[in-house]
């Protein structure tokens, strides 16, 4: 099995208009195979950053890739 990366974010940062943070700057990587969780208090930016990971939404800044592609695309 390869070291493949499937998921890797870098500087992933969602800002909504009103000015409210909801993620700040996620760098992170998942390779394939591996098990990843989002844990945290409600709020923290969980259902967000998977918004970003899937496409339904778009970044504020950063860069995000999931099996070779910017969601969305």
């Amino acid at each position: 099995m390869q070291n493949t990366t499937i998921v890797e974010t870098h500087g992933l940062t969602k800002r909504y208009g009103s000015g409210v943070l909801a993620v700040d700057s996620v760098d992170m990587s998942v390779r394939r195979g591996e098990v990843y969780g989002f844990l945290g208090p409600n709020g923290a930016g969980k259902t967000t950053t998977l918004r970003m990971l899937v496409g339904l939404i778009r970044p504020t800044s950063g860069t995000a890739v999931v099996a070779g592609h910017q969601p969305g695309e």
